[in-house]
Protein backbone atom coordinates (compact mmCIF):
# COMPACT_ATOMS: atom_id res chain seq x y z
CA UNK A 1 0.00 0.00 0.00
CA UNK A 2 0.94 3.66 -0.58
CA UNK A 3 1.98 5.50 2.79
CA UNK A 4 -0.09 8.45 3.98
CA UNK A 5 2.67 10.73 3.56
CA UNK A 6 3.53 9.41 -0.64
CA UNK A 7 -0.01 10.39 -0.76
CA UNK A 8 -0.12 13.94 0.90
CA UNK A 9 3.17 14.63 -0.72
CA UNK A 10 1.87 13.89 -4.40
CA UNK A 11 -1.17 16.00 -4.02
CA UNK A 12 1.57 18.89 -3.29
CA UNK A 13 4.13 17.82 -5.78
CA UNK A 14 4.04 17.08 -9.80
CA UNK A 15 5.52 13.50 -9.17
CA UNK A 16 4.32 10.28 -9.46
CA UNK A 17 4.61 6.99 -7.40
CA UNK A 18 5.59 3.85 -9.31
CA UNK A 19 4.17 1.23 -7.33
CA UNK A 20 6.77 -0.82 -8.65
CA UNK A 21 6.54 -5.04 -9.30
CA UNK A 22 3.81 -7.14 -8.46
CA UNK A 23 3.60 -4.94 -4.90
CA UNK A 24 1.97 -7.29 -3.17
CA UNK A 25 4.31 -9.88 -3.43
CA UNK A 26 5.60 -11.20 -0.15
CA UNK A 27 9.41 -11.75 -0.76
CA UNK A 28 10.22 -8.54 -3.20
CA UNK A 29 13.76 -8.70 -1.84
CA UNK A 30 14.27 -12.07 -3.58
CA UNK A 31 12.57 -10.99 -6.66
CA UNK A 32 14.39 -7.25 -6.89
CA UNK A 33 17.43 -9.36 -6.59
CA UNK A 34 16.98 -12.08 -9.01
CA UNK A 35 16.13 -8.95 -11.66
CA UNK A 36 19.07 -7.06 -10.62
CA UNK A 37 21.02 -10.56 -11.64
CA UNK A 38 19.14 -10.45 -14.82
CA UNK A 39 20.79 -6.94 -15.11
CA UNK A 40 24.17 -7.99 -14.45
CA UNK A 41 23.61 -10.56 -16.85
CA UNK A 42 22.14 -8.78 -19.46
CA UNK A 43 24.46 -6.08 -19.50
CA UNK A 44 27.50 -8.47 -19.61
CA UNK A 45 26.08 -10.93 -22.47
CA UNK A 46 25.35 -7.43 -24.75
CA UNK A 47 28.56 -5.86 -23.96
CA UNK A 48 31.02 -8.80 -24.88
CA UNK A 49 28.71 -9.40 -28.09
CA UNK A 50 29.34 -5.89 -28.61
CA UNK A 51 33.17 -6.36 -28.21
CA UNK A 52 33.51 -9.24 -30.05
CA UNK A 53 31.91 -7.66 -33.22
CA UNK A 54 34.10 -5.30 -32.72
CA UNK A 55 37.34 -6.56 -32.21
CA UNK A 56 36.85 -9.67 -34.61
CA UNK A 57 37.49 -9.03 -38.43
CA UNK A 58 35.38 -12.07 -38.93
CA UNK A 59 32.31 -10.33 -37.81
CA UNK A 60 32.74 -7.46 -39.51
CA UNK A 61 29.47 -8.59 -41.83
CA UNK A 62 26.22 -6.35 -42.64
CA UNK A 63 24.38 -9.26 -40.49
CA UNK A 64 26.82 -8.50 -37.53
CA UNK A 65 26.43 -4.96 -38.14
CA UNK A 66 22.60 -5.33 -36.81
CA UNK A 67 23.47 -7.52 -34.24
CA UNK A 68 25.58 -5.43 -32.95
CA UNK A 69 22.74 -2.42 -32.60
CA UNK A 70 20.46 -4.89 -31.63
CA UNK A 71 22.45 -5.34 -28.68
CA UNK A 72 23.12 -2.09 -27.84
CA UNK A 73 19.45 -1.33 -27.66
CA UNK A 74 18.71 -4.28 -25.42
CA UNK A 75 21.77 -2.81 -23.56
CA UNK A 76 19.57 0.44 -23.43
CA UNK A 77 16.43 -1.13 -22.87
CA UNK A 78 16.82 -2.97 -19.54
CA UNK A 79 18.82 0.21 -18.07
CA UNK A 80 15.85 2.57 -18.92
CA UNK A 81 13.97 0.35 -16.12
CA UNK A 82 15.86 -1.86 -13.69
CA UNK A 83 18.50 0.79 -11.99
CA UNK A 84 15.46 3.20 -11.32
CA UNK A 85 13.28 0.13 -10.17
CA UNK A 86 15.91 -1.02 -8.04
CA UNK A 87 16.67 1.97 -6.73
CA UNK A 88 13.27 3.12 -5.69
CA UNK A 89 13.18 -0.57 -4.01
CA UNK A 90 16.07 -0.06 -2.18
CA UNK A 91 15.45 3.34 -1.21
CA UNK A 92 12.08 3.19 -0.32
CA UNK A 93 11.44 6.04 -2.28
CA UNK A 94 8.97 5.38 -5.18
CA UNK A 95 8.68 8.99 -6.79
CA UNK A 96 9.20 9.85 -10.27
CA UNK A 97 9.59 13.34 -11.46
CA UNK A 98 6.71 14.70 -14.06
CA UNK A 99 10.30 14.84 -16.47
CA UNK A 100 11.76 11.76 -15.35
CA UNK A 101 8.62 10.18 -16.08
CA UNK A 102 8.15 11.36 -19.80
CA UNK A 103 11.71 11.23 -20.24
CA UNK A 104 11.55 7.26 -19.41
CA UNK A 105 8.48 6.66 -22.14
CA UNK A 106 10.71 8.55 -24.41
CA UNK A 107 13.51 6.86 -24.34
CA UNK A 108 11.66 3.24 -23.89
CA UNK A 109 9.33 3.71 -26.84
CA UNK A 110 11.97 4.55 -28.73
CA UNK A 111 13.96 1.56 -28.52
CA UNK A 112 10.95 -0.56 -28.40
CA UNK A 113 10.04 0.73 -32.01
CA UNK A 114 13.16 0.75 -32.87
CA UNK A 115 14.07 -3.07 -32.19
CA UNK A 116 10.73 -3.92 -33.97
CA UNK A 117 12.24 -1.88 -37.48
CA UNK A 118 15.74 -3.51 -36.71
CA UNK A 119 14.27 -7.22 -35.75
CA UNK A 120 12.71 -6.38 -39.39
CA UNK A 121 15.49 -5.30 -41.82
CA UNK A 122 17.48 -8.01 -40.04
CA UNK A 123 15.26 -10.81 -41.56
CA UNK A 124 15.54 -8.79 -44.58
CA UNK A 125 18.86 -9.02 -44.61
CA UNK A 126 18.78 -12.88 -43.91
CA UNK A 127 16.55 -12.81 -47.10
CA UNK A 128 19.21 -11.55 -48.88
CA UNK A 129 21.91 -13.46 -47.78
CA UNK A 130 20.27 -16.69 -48.73
CA UNK A 131 18.38 -15.95 -51.29
CA UNK A 132 20.18 -13.76 -53.34
CA UNK A 133 23.74 -14.37 -52.28
CA UNK A 134 25.56 -13.31 -55.24
CA UNK A 135 23.91 -9.64 -54.99
CA UNK A 136 24.97 -9.82 -51.00
CA UNK A 137 27.77 -7.44 -51.11
CA UNK A 138 25.86 -5.16 -53.04
CA UNK A 139 22.89 -4.50 -51.95
CA UNK A 140 23.79 -4.88 -47.77
CA UNK A 141 26.59 -2.03 -48.46
CA UNK A 142 27.62 -0.70 -45.12
CA UNK A 143 25.74 2.64 -46.67
CA UNK A 144 22.50 0.53 -46.63
CA UNK A 145 23.44 -0.94 -43.23
CA UNK A 146 23.78 2.31 -42.02
CA UNK A 147 20.41 3.91 -43.43
CA UNK A 148 18.52 0.92 -42.20
CA UNK A 149 19.99 1.69 -38.68
CA UNK A 150 19.19 5.24 -38.87
CA UNK A 151 15.58 4.55 -40.10
CA UNK A 152 15.00 2.32 -37.50
CA UNK A 153 16.38 4.60 -34.41
CA UNK A 154 14.32 8.16 -36.21
CA UNK A 155 11.19 5.98 -36.79
CA UNK A 156 11.31 5.42 -33.03
CA UNK A 157 12.03 8.55 -31.98
CA UNK A 158 9.49 9.89 -34.25
CA UNK A 159 6.51 8.28 -33.38
CA UNK A 160 7.73 7.83 -29.38
CA UNK A 161 7.85 11.53 -29.19
CA UNK A 162 3.82 11.95 -30.41
CA UNK A 163 2.93 9.68 -28.17
CA UNK A 164 5.01 10.67 -25.20
CA UNK A 165 3.93 14.79 -25.91
CA UNK A 166 0.17 13.59 -26.05
CA UNK A 167 0.26 11.46 -23.50
CA UNK A 168 1.80 14.07 -20.49
CA UNK A 169 0.01 17.24 -22.06
CA UNK A 170 -3.54 15.53 -20.19
CA UNK A 171 -4.10 16.72 -16.99
CA UNK A 172 -4.23 14.72 -14.03
CA UNK A 173 -7.58 14.38 -11.61
CA UNK A 174 -6.43 11.12 -9.67
CA UNK A 175 -3.82 10.41 -7.28
CA UNK A 176 -1.06 10.34 -8.99
CA UNK A 177 0.44 6.38 -8.41
CA UNK A 178 1.26 4.48 -11.39
CA UNK A 179 0.65 0.88 -10.41
CA UNK A 180 3.38 -0.32 -12.50
CA UNK A 181 6.89 -0.53 -12.68
CA UNK A 182 7.60 1.81 -15.00
CA UNK A 183 6.32 5.10 -16.94
CA UNK A 184 4.16 3.66 -19.40
CA UNK A 185 1.97 5.35 -21.45
CA UNK A 186 -1.20 3.27 -21.05
CA UNK A 187 -0.60 3.17 -17.15
CA UNK A 188 -0.49 6.94 -17.18
CA UNK A 189 -3.81 7.62 -18.93
CA UNK A 190 -5.87 5.77 -16.59
CA UNK A 191 -5.01 8.79 -14.35
CA UNK A 192 -6.64 11.70 -16.45
CA UNK A 193 -10.25 12.39 -16.33
CA UNK A 194 -10.53 13.54 -19.96
CA UNK A 195 -11.63 11.29 -22.81
CA UNK A 196 -8.91 9.21 -24.74
CA UNK A 197 -10.64 7.31 -26.28
CA UNK A 198 -8.95 9.60 -29.68
CA UNK A 199 -5.35 8.62 -27.95
CA UNK A 200 -6.71 4.22 -27.61
CA UNK A 201 -7.57 4.29 -31.16
CA UNK A 202 -4.13 6.31 -32.09
CA UNK A 203 -2.50 3.49 -30.23
CA UNK A 204 -4.19 0.65 -32.21
CA UNK A 205 -2.81 2.32 -35.33
CA UNK A 206 0.46 3.08 -34.10
CA UNK A 207 0.15 -0.70 -33.22
CA UNK A 208 -0.27 -1.72 -36.53
CA UNK A 209 2.20 0.41 -38.11
CA UNK A 210 5.38 -0.41 -35.32
CA UNK A 211 3.82 -4.14 -34.99
CA UNK A 212 2.13 -6.17 -37.56
CA UNK A 213 3.50 -4.56 -40.79
CA UNK A 214 6.82 -5.46 -39.79
CA UNK A 215 6.33 -8.74 -37.94
CA UNK A 216 3.99 -9.49 -41.75
CA UNK A 217 7.21 -8.27 -43.30
CA UNK A 218 9.08 -10.70 -41.25
CA UNK A 219 6.74 -13.81 -41.86
CA UNK A 220 6.94 -13.15 -45.43
CA UNK A 221 10.80 -12.84 -45.87
CA UNK A 222 11.10 -16.56 -43.67
CA UNK A 223 8.76 -17.71 -46.09
CA UNK A 224 10.36 -17.06 -49.18
CA UNK A 225 13.58 -17.99 -46.86
CA UNK A 226 12.62 -21.39 -46.07
CA UNK A 227 10.97 -22.31 -49.53
CA UNK A 228 14.84 -21.18 -51.17
CA UNK A 229 15.97 -23.56 -48.33
CA UNK A 230 14.18 -26.75 -49.45
CA UNK A 231 15.93 -26.57 -52.80
CA UNK A 232 19.18 -26.51 -51.54
CA UNK A 233 21.27 -29.52 -52.79
CA UNK A 234 23.73 -29.17 -49.57
CA UNK A 235 22.87 -30.42 -46.16
CA UNK A 236 25.47 -28.09 -44.93
CA UNK A 237 24.38 -25.43 -46.00
CA UNK A 238 20.93 -26.22 -45.06
CA UNK A 239 21.76 -26.64 -41.57
CA UNK A 240 23.85 -23.26 -41.38
CA UNK A 241 20.93 -21.47 -43.24
CA UNK A 242 18.16 -23.14 -40.63
CA UNK A 243 20.79 -22.47 -37.28
CA UNK A 244 21.35 -18.42 -38.28
CA UNK A 245 17.23 -17.98 -39.15
CA UNK A 246 16.06 -20.13 -35.88
CA UNK A 247 17.69 -17.71 -33.61
CA UNK A 248 16.25 -14.60 -35.20
CA UNK A 249 13.03 -16.59 -35.15
CA UNK A 250 13.51 -17.13 -31.48
CA UNK A 251 14.02 -13.47 -30.90
CA UNK A 252 11.54 -12.26 -32.83
CA UNK A 253 8.74 -14.59 -31.12
CA UNK A 254 10.71 -12.95 -27.39
CA UNK A 255 9.55 -9.54 -28.66
CA UNK A 256 6.82 -9.57 -31.12
CA UNK A 257 4.33 -12.36 -28.86
CA UNK A 258 4.21 -10.19 -25.51
CA UNK A 259 4.26 -6.65 -27.44
CA UNK A 260 1.01 -7.68 -29.19
CA UNK A 261 -0.84 -9.22 -26.39
CA UNK A 262 -0.17 -5.94 -24.71
CA UNK A 263 -1.55 -3.48 -27.44
CA UNK A 264 -3.43 -5.68 -29.47
CA UNK A 265 -5.11 -8.13 -27.18
CA UNK A 266 -9.21 -7.39 -25.96
CA UNK A 267 -9.50 -6.31 -23.00
CA UNK A 268 -6.17 -5.65 -22.45
CA UNK A 269 -6.66 -2.71 -19.95
CA UNK A 270 -9.03 -4.64 -18.02
CA UNK A 271 -5.81 -7.08 -16.82
CA UNK A 272 -2.70 -4.77 -15.65
CA UNK A 273 -0.97 -7.50 -13.61
CA UNK A 274 -0.37 -9.47 -16.89
CA UNK A 275 0.80 -6.36 -18.69
CA UNK A 276 3.05 -5.61 -16.05
CA UNK A 277 4.56 -9.30 -16.55
CA UNK A 278 4.78 -9.15 -20.28
CA UNK A 279 6.27 -5.66 -19.81
CA UNK A 280 9.19 -7.59 -17.49
CA UNK A 281 9.42 -9.65 -20.09
CA UNK A 282 10.32 -7.28 -22.83
CA UNK A 283 12.07 -5.18 -20.82
CA UNK A 284 13.94 -7.44 -18.56
CA UNK A 285 14.55 -10.82 -19.85
CA UNK A 286 14.31 -10.54 -23.24
CA UNK A 287 17.74 -8.26 -23.37
CA UNK A 288 18.85 -10.99 -21.46
CA UNK A 289 18.21 -13.72 -23.52
CA UNK A 290 18.65 -11.89 -26.81
CA UNK A 291 22.61 -12.17 -26.92
CA UNK A 292 22.46 -15.54 -25.59
CA UNK A 293 20.36 -17.01 -28.53
CA UNK A 294 22.46 -15.80 -30.77
CA UNK A 295 25.83 -16.54 -28.80
CA UNK A 296 25.09 -20.20 -28.18
CA UNK A 297 23.67 -20.91 -31.88
CA UNK A 298 26.46 -19.14 -33.65
CA UNK A 299 29.80 -20.95 -34.39
CA UNK A 300 30.88 -17.56 -35.50
CA UNK A 301 30.21 -15.63 -32.28
CA UNK A 302 31.87 -19.23 -30.40
CA UNK A 303 34.80 -19.00 -32.15
CA UNK A 304 35.39 -15.18 -31.52
CA UNK A 305 35.05 -16.07 -28.07
CA UNK A 306 37.27 -18.51 -27.77
CA UNK A 307 40.20 -16.68 -30.08
CA UNK A 308 39.74 -13.52 -27.74
CA UNK A 309 39.80 -15.93 -24.37
CA UNK A 310 42.94 -17.49 -25.81
CA UNK A 311 44.58 -14.51 -27.57
CA UNK A 312 44.33 -12.99 -23.34
CA UNK A 313 45.73 -16.27 -22.23
CA UNK A 314 49.33 -16.33 -21.40
CA UNK A 315 51.15 -19.18 -22.72
CA UNK A 316 52.66 -21.78 -20.83
CA UNK A 317 55.05 -23.96 -22.80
Amino acid sequence: MVSAMEQNNETMTTDFILLGLWPEFHHLIVLTCLILLVYFLAVVANAVLLLLIWLDSRLHSPMYFLLSQLSFIDFALISTTVPKMVTNFFSGKRTISQVGCGAQIFISLTLGIAECLLLTFMSYDRYIAICNPLRYSVIMSHTICTQMVLVSWAGGAVMSLAHTAYAMHFPMCHPRVIPHFLCEVMALLKLTCEDISVYVKSVVVSTFLVVLIPLSLIVASYTLIFHAVLHMNSLEGKNKALATCSSHLCVVSLYFGPAILVYMRPGSSTTPKLNQSLFMFNAILTPMLNPLIYSLRNKDVIAALKNAVISRCPYKG
